[in-house]
């Protein structure tokens, strides 16, 4: 009887931490949308993981949200990202790293860095399946 209460207790505090976790993915996911060295992609995946995993009603909420059901489905299902979405990320990602560049970044090493790193996030892009509408 107790140790049916102690492995009742443990799955439900296992379900609080992902709910907790899969929210915090969906805010640092939601958060990089507008500062594009966050990826927004993982982080959602993660979020709809950590839901799937916890909270069958998140999971659904966050599968039919209008603005990333679509876009996790799609990329989920591997049918791919929308050309547009993948234009406007990619001009995006530029325009902040080089202005970082520029304006904010003094170290010649730090610059580089920001130059791999959006070399790395483009071609990530680039190489995704792009969805026609």
């Amino acid at each position: 009887m107790l140790a049916n209460k102690q492995g009742k207790a443990k799955r439900t505090c296992k379900k609080i931490l992902l709910i907790i976790a899969g929210t915090l993915f969906l805010i640092l996911g939601v958060v990089g949308i507008v500062i594009p060295l966050l990826p927004t992609t993982p982080f959602l995946l993660l979020a709809a993981a950590c839901y799937a995993r916890s909270s069958q009603s998140c999971y659904e909420w966050l599968l039919n949200n209008r603005w990333f059901g679509n876009y996790i489905r799609n990329y989920m299902e591997g049918r791919g990202v929308p050309l547009k979405v993948k234009r406007i990320t990619l001009i995006l990602l530029w325009i902040v790293i080089g202005s970082s560049i520029i304006f904010v970044i003094q170290g010649f090493y730090i610059r580089l860095l920001l130059v791999g790193i959006a070399i790395g996030v483009s071609i990530h892009i680039l190489r995704l399946r792009s969805l026609e509408q």
